[in-house]
């Protein structure tokens, strides 16, 4: 009687944890990876927001396969060590999938530990070319990569007649990333990289690298990293009058980088970046939701990705009919026409868009603008 009681009990066991599919839990956990302190939390909370949106509206209208989504938040602090214990905490709490990734030099190791442990992790922000590279099945991202912003920004300097360029990145696997491809842009346009500077993003201070650029006359100035360190420059560059045009990549798309500059500095800053969701058709009901629910809080840069990212899981899992890790890769590779906010969601060979997705914006008054 032991022994048949030993080995039903056994059966029980191994039916509720058969690759996932079946658990007697009632919630199917989602992890979120996001810098939430650090010098890109407000972009990180914003994403978190979104992604609490999209969780919730999905629960309420019934969860997935019986299922509530419950998230499970991990701070990387857009920092590589960080993250990577990070992403350890969440395969540790068995989650089924995650969604997030802002800085690419932060989503890199992640990525790893997750494609090690075989969860899906679709990103909604980070977008160096390096990430799909490595040739993870488990990752796919939903915002456009590098090289499309790159060449986004250098031909709006070309259509506008600016031919001697300067980059400015700050080391980090991003700013480098779309710094490198920017030159690359500029020179197959027909204009000149005249200068190409590395800065360390914790400087406040950039006189000399000023001095430099007003001596070089560009007629654009592009610069890679993020706002913390952009609006400062910025601030700088108007102060000292350099010539030409100030750009940024979608690493500085943030209200903090106006703030940070001064709305005087910042007025006919330029940035390439996907348009937040009040620039896109259609996001209305999205906008009013988001600022109800958060104290008039207008939604940041990668508020629709984030809201998209977490839908198109629950839609893949619903597809899928499954948890399991291998299940859900196939049913998110096979989306076809999933309509988010502002995209339609296809993958390629190397699970990124098929479509680039970036616009220039321009401050205009304190307030960003669709410029192109």
């Amino acid at each position: 009687m032991l022994l048949i009681l030993s080995l039903f009990l056994s059966a029980c066991s191994s039916e509720g944890s058969s690759g996932g599919k079946k658990s007697s839990s009632d919630e199917i956990l989602v992890g979120v990876l996001l810098p939430v302190t650090g010098n890109n939390a407000t972009d990180g909370k914003d994403m978190l927001n979104a992604m609490k949106m999209a969780a919730e509206k999905i629960n309420n209208d019934g969860g997935v396969l019986g299922k509530k989504l419950k998230l499970e938040v991990a701070d990387d602090a857009c920092d590589p060590q960080t993250a990577t214990t990070a992403a350890n905490k969440l395969v540790s709490m068995k989650v089924t999938a995650v969604v997030g990734g802002y800085c690419s030099g932060s989503t890199l190791p992640a990525s790893g530990v997750f494609n090690n442990a075989n969860i899906p992790m679709i990103v909604a922000a980070a977008n160096s070319s390096e990430l799909p590279a490595q040739g993870y099945e488990s990752l796919f991202l939903i915002n456009g990569l590098v090289p499309d912003q790159a060449k986004t920004g250098t031909d709006y300097f070309k259509d506008k007649g600016a031919k001697n360029i300067v980059i400015i990145h700050d080391n980090s696997a991003y700013a480098k990333n779309l710094a490198d491809f920017a030159q690359k842009s500029v020179e197959e346009n027909g204009g000149k990289v005249i200068g190409f500077e590395a800065i360390n993003p914790e400087e406040k201070d950039f006189g000399s690298l000023m001095t430099k650029l007003k001596s070089l006359n560009p007629d654009g100035t592009y610069f890679t990293g993020y706002y913390a360190a952009g609006g400062l420059m910025l601030k700088q560059f108007k102060k000292k009058g350099v010539s030409g045009f100030f750009m940024v990549g979608d690493g500085s798309y943030s209200p903090d980088i106006i703030d940070i500059a001064g709305a005087d500095s910042a007025d006919g800053l330029l940035v390439t970046a996907t348009p937040t969701a009040n620039f896109i058709p259609g996001a209305d009901e999205f906008v009013k939701e988001y600022k109800s629910k958060y104290n008039d809080l207008s939604p940041g840069p990668f508020s629709a990705l984030s809201y998209n990212g977490m839908n198109l899981l629950a839609d893949a899992l619903k597809r899928a009919n499954s948890t399991s890790s291998e299940d859900l890769k196939k049913a998110l590779k096979e989306t076809k026409g999933f309509q988010g906010i502002g995209q339609v969601i296809e993958f390629n060979d190397q699970n990124s868009l098929n479509q680039s997705n970036f616009h220039v914006m321009k401050v205009v008054n304190g307030e960003f603008t669709l410029e192109k």
